[in-house]
């Protein structure tokens, strides 16, 4: 069986092409054209079905099939198909649980499961985890009917699949988000943005996974509707019933024509027959009433099952978004950083500007006695000397004053 799983796994394996696309060998040869790709959607696929025994063997299904046999409607069957990518869903239907959690997708009813086959890690891990669980438990009584077990592990490889992600994801943000604290280039600013993407992504998956669980929760019919084994039940015990009053009313018929009519059977018969009848209905109603109770009490069970998981996936939610304020306080950190050091850069130009403007009175100096024009200053040639004091000493007083200034007005610290 493994073998022919594994031929039949390796069948549906895609392989890229050059522009991006996934062709499976599977379903049409590559010479087969746009004709062959229209015919693919009404092929069979390749399911793993499981009983309650923990038996599971491959089949070749095609569409109808599923939905005759689960009674589904062929928009169900779509969010199963792997060739689209629907948001995370559960849906509770009259024969049949439809269940698309990430990669694990599949039909449970009351006494089967039916998987995507597919070669992912989660999907082979739920089948083997499943047969491994359902042979095991098979001896022992559990309170979860099957269709329950089986939901049950699916939440729970999927809340661990999404946890170990973020967990991943955790490693890989944090040393990055460090380093980018300490020095900042544009590598690590790439990546940043890179795994703030990812981030993104992973987050609306999660949210997804816990507001489908929070909608279960809310809806009191939906999860009334997902307990398939009582309404097996329901329906064998009216089958039962009826067909037991069909016999109960030939046999009488049957009775009266062979039995001689008599006054005491005349008179006896009614009373019988409203007796047994009376039976039937006070057992009929009692069903109704169990059957109701313990409706109740299986909403309870699968509520407080679907609330141990959503406790899960609400954490693992938080930790998204405890790693997303993380991001979001490094990037404040790192404007407050670029801020600062475009502030020192203002600091610096406004000293290069005043101590431009000293200079220019310098160069005004120069260019007044550098004028030809006839002047006793000339006649003195000790005047050059005390120009040019008189000139530094005023420029430089002009520019402590101006640095004297700036640290009144508090423009920057000195």
């Amino acid at each position: 069986m493994a073998e022919e799983r594994g031929l039949t796994a390796r069948s549906n394996f895609c392989e890229p092409t050059s522009n991006g696309m996934f062709i499976s060998d599977c379903y049409f040869n590559r010479d087969m054209g746009l004709s062959g790709l229209k015919k693919r959607g009404h092929g069979s696929r390749s399911w793993i079905k499981i009983d309650q025994d923990g038996t599971s063997k491959v089949l070749e299904l095609d569409k109808s099939s599923i939905m005759r046999h689960c009674s589904l409607p062929s928009r169900d069957l779509r969010l199963l198909d792997p060739l689209f990518i629907y948001p995370s869903t559960i849906l509770g239907r009259e024969k049949a649980i439809v269940v698309s959690l990430e990669q694990i997708r599949c039909i449970i009813t009351a006494d089967e499961v039916i998987l995507m086959n597919s070669l992912d890690g989660c999907v082979v891990q739920y089948e083997s985890e499943l047969c491994k669980r359902l042979q095991t438990n098979r001896d022992q009584n559990d309170n979860l009917p099957f269709e329950f077990r089986a939901l049950e592990l699916a939440l729970e490889l999927t809340c661990m699949s999404l946890d170990a992600q973020v967990k991943q994801l955790e490693l890989e943000i944090y040393p990055v988000l460090d380093e980018l604290a300490s020095s900042i280039n544009t590598l690590i600013l790439e990546r940043v943005r890179r795994l703030k993407g990812h981030l993104l992504a992973l987050t609306q998956r999660v949210q997804k996974v816990r507001d489908e669980i929070e909608q279960l929760m809310d809806d009191d019919d939906d999860m009334a509707e997902m307990y398939l084994t009582e309404k097996q039940q329901r329906l064998d015990a009216y089958s039962s019933d009826r067909y037991a009053q069909m016999d109960f009313s030939e046999g009488r018929r049957l009775g009266s024509k062979s039995e001689p009519a008599s006054p005491v059977g005349s008179l006896s018969g009614p009373p019988k027959l409203q007796r047994a009848f009376s039976s039937i209905v006070s057992s009929s109603r009692q069903s109704s009433v169990l059957s109701s109770s313990s409706s109740g009490e299986n909403i309870d069970q699968l509520e407080m099952l679907l609330e141990a998981y959503f406790v899960v996936i609400d954490n693992t939610l938080n930790k998204l978004s405890s790693l997303k304020e993380y991001i979001d306080d490094t990037e404040d950190l790192i404007n407050i950083k670029l801020g600062n050091v475009q502030n020192q850069l203002i600091q610096f130009e406004l000293l290069l500007a005043a101590a431009t403007f000293v200079v220019t009175i310098f160069a005004v100096v120069t260019g007044i006695f550098g004028m030809n024009f006839a002047t006793s200053i000339f006649d003195y040639p000790s005047m050059f000397h005390w120009v040019l004091a008189v000139t530094g000493i005023f420029c430089i007083g002009l520019y402590l004053s101006f640095l004297y200034y700036f640290r009144h007005k508090k423009v920057f610290p000195l």
